[in-house]
């Protein structure tokens, strides 16, 4: 069954994705920013309806409540390609930093230009981080939320690997809060993998890193909140650490967090 709600969902998201590219194409670069948001948003949500509905994985999103109501910078773990869709959803207005290869996606990348995403060559390394602080500050003087995932790429669930320059530069360079995101996401939608299995994915935002610690404290900060909370979305899961997934925690209650107090939450399907 998990093979078959696999195939059928491969099928259909990418087959989604590129109707709905070749659909609004011929307006998407004429509508006012409004529209193209709504656009945008419409395909992330029937992406994730069609992961609840076809491949049988719910989405489930707390700690809403920790999103200021100003500018922001959402720092989020990257396990598989339901954080951008989830938080598509949730955040208004957002601003994703994203490797320049994907803008070379033909349809894709001119959408994504559109919406004022920022690429970052990593091969040019100091010279792109200063490009993505020029273009960061733009976006936050328009009103945008920057979201940025401080690994730089996909990573197995408990997999920690060292975070990258860029969140620290943006943190001290833009002056703004920091909202950490957790995610289990791996389990359900693994990296490289066709099988997506049923359950629920669980994301959480974490309570707000205020400006103003130097770049020792403010990783460790960061880390310290999405990694611990990481790996308990997945033990609560069922993750068994190097011995796998069982799915014995999948629909179970979810542990109290680093968010605290009762998490606003939503179903970002409905």
């Amino acid at each position: 069954m998990t093979l078959l709600r696999s195939i059928a969902f491969n099928i259909l998201f990418y087959g989604n994705l590129t109707v709905q590219l070749l659909f609004w194409s011929p307006v998407f670069f004429f509508v006012r920013e409004e529209t193209g948001w709504w656009i945008v948003r419409n395909w992330a949500r029937s992406g994730l309806w069609l992961l609840d509905h076809v491949a049988g994985a719910r989405s489930h999103l707390s700690g809403l409540e920790h999103l200021p109501a100003g500018g922001a910078i959402i720092a989020s773990k990257h396990q598989s390609v339901w954080e951008i869709l989830a938080l598509l959803v949730v955040v208004d207005r957002p601003t994703f930093i994203l490797k320049k290869e994907l803008m070379n996606i033909p349809l894709f990348g001119s959408f994504a230009r559109r919406m004022k995403m920022i690429p970052v060559d990593r091969a040019r390394r100091g010279g792109a981080v200063a490009q993505m602080m020029e273009a960061a500050s733009v976006a936050v003087e328009e009103g945008r939320r920057i979201i940025i995932f401080p690994e730089g790429t996909r990573t197995a669930p408990g997999a920690e690997v060292e975070y990258r320059q860029g969140v620290f530069r943006l943190y001290e360079g833009l002056g703004l809060p920091v909202v950490p995101v957790a995610v289990d996401s791996g389990l359900l939608w693994p990296r490289n993998s066709f099988i997506k299995r049923a359950g629920t994915i669980h994301g959480e935002f974490l309570a707000v890193i205020e400006p103003g610690l130097d770049r020792q404290h403010f990783i460790a900060a960061l880390r310290g909140a999405i990694e611990t909370r990481s790996r308990e979305l997945l033990l609560a899961a069922g993750w068994g650490g190097d011995d796998g997934f069982d799915g014995s925690g999948q629909g179970g209650s979810r542990r109290p967090g680093a968010a605290g107090g009762t998490p606003q939450s939503r179903e970002t399907t409905s």
